[in-house]
């Protein structure tokens, strides 16, 4: 499939102050963009200006809610050049969400080479300032006209991207979390693991009520005991007790986060032994009020490391390492963001170079 890149006639004006952009608000120039119809497949890929949709009110997104997203980031380095980490990963996940949601998948090479050109057009877009990138957001949407709990059969794709501030601008500081046993993220044979938009809407509803108590996130817990500890929010979470890092295992419930797989991986290459098995609440709350449990922090793209001050559940809250970022938890943070913004070397070859 030949990608087309269209005129730009109208450039936008550019945020002058780095220092006060937020997410999600500010769009680039440009998008991707490229259709799906069954028995032709995906056809009339393009780069254009950034723009609305047209779209019929049966839509069949706008009803069942066929429709899966991915998130990643370009960083700019101190040189000058434009980076993306671990972005054939992301494709991955989007093609495994894709399978999920009886959705089309995208030829992977293709998808990629669209996102580099993409980002290669809007390089201007990318930030200069410490902590901000470009944020990227793959989309796929299911387009049929018809009211009807069936797959579709037409899909729109689309790419469209945001400059973004540095997630911490307050600083690095610990998070109050609320555990929640009455809503459920996510349920055995559900959707869990794929990165779609109606798990996030069920989460709404719990994350506004631990706003109104006063914490910064809910940590899910399983459905079906409502016992062992799930996410974060919308980011996995890692728990350092008794000497090593223990992590939900992926069994269809939680999104296999890229941020997950690489803090795993640099926490295994520092000789700290990873568990990836279900912890239950009862062993956070007695590690953390034994000192057994020294840090725990949630990984995501948005946050890369995000530390976690106390937990909250019922009536009983415990802080965890005296409310203080722990030493991993920040070598973590430094050392990941390091290598993001090419301060530090790349070991595993997960940056590609724009």
């Amino acid at each position: 499939m030949e990608l087309k890149t269209l005129p730009l006639s109208h450039p936008k004006t550019k945020p002058q102050d780095e220092g006060k952009l937020s997410f999600g608000q500010i769009f680039t120039d440009r998008m991707f963009v490229m259709e799906y119809q069954t028995g032709k497949g995906w056809h009339s890929a393009r780069i254009e200006p950034y723009g609305p949709f047209s779209l019929d009110p049966a839509c069949a997104v706008l009803h069942y809610a066929q429709e899966i997203f991915e998130g990643l980031k370009a960083y700019r380095r101190p040189d000058g050049k434009v980076a993306l980490f671990r972005p054939a990963d992301n494709i991955k996940r989007f093609n495994r969400s894709a399978v999920r949601m009886c959705m089309p998948e995208v030829d992977e090479e293709f998808f990629l080479g669209a996102i580099k050109e993409l980002v290669r057009l809007e390089a201007d877009w990318v930030p200069h300032n410490e902590g901000t990138s470009l944020y990227i957001r793959p989309t796929m949407i299911a387009t049929d006209p018809y009211l009807g709990v069936k797959p579709s059969d037409t899909y729109l794709c689309y790419v469209i991207m945001s400059p973004v501030g540095a997630y911490y601008k307050g600083g690095f500081s610990p998070v109050k979390i609320w555990i929640s046993d009455q809503f459920v993220r996510s349920a055995p044979g559900g959707t869990g693991e794929a990165k779609t938009g109606g798990n996030y809407a069920a989460s709404l509803r719990a994350s506004m009520e631990a706003a109104a108590k006063g914490f910064d996130q809910v940590l899910w817990l399983d459905a079906v005991e409502r016992r062992y500890v799930e996410e974060v929010g919308s980011m996995n979470i890692c728990f350092y007790l008794d000497g090593k890092v223990i992590t939900s295992p992926l069994h269809g419930t939680i999104l296999d986060g890229i941020t997950r797989r690489s803090i795993l991986t640099l926490i295994k290459d520092m000789g700290i032994e990873v568990e990836e098995r279900a912890l239950s609440v009862d062993e956070i709350l007695e590690g953390a009020r034994s000192g057994r449990l020294k840090e725990a922090f949630g990984t995501g793209t948005a946050a890369v490391v995000s530390p976690v001050g106390q937990f909250t559940y019922r009536d009983e809250t415990v802080s965890v390492g005296g409310n203080q970022v722990g030493e991993l938890t920040l070598k973590l943070y430094e050392t990941l963001t390091g290598i993001q913004y090419g301060h530090r070397n790349d070991p595993h070859g997960w940056i590609e170079l724009i």
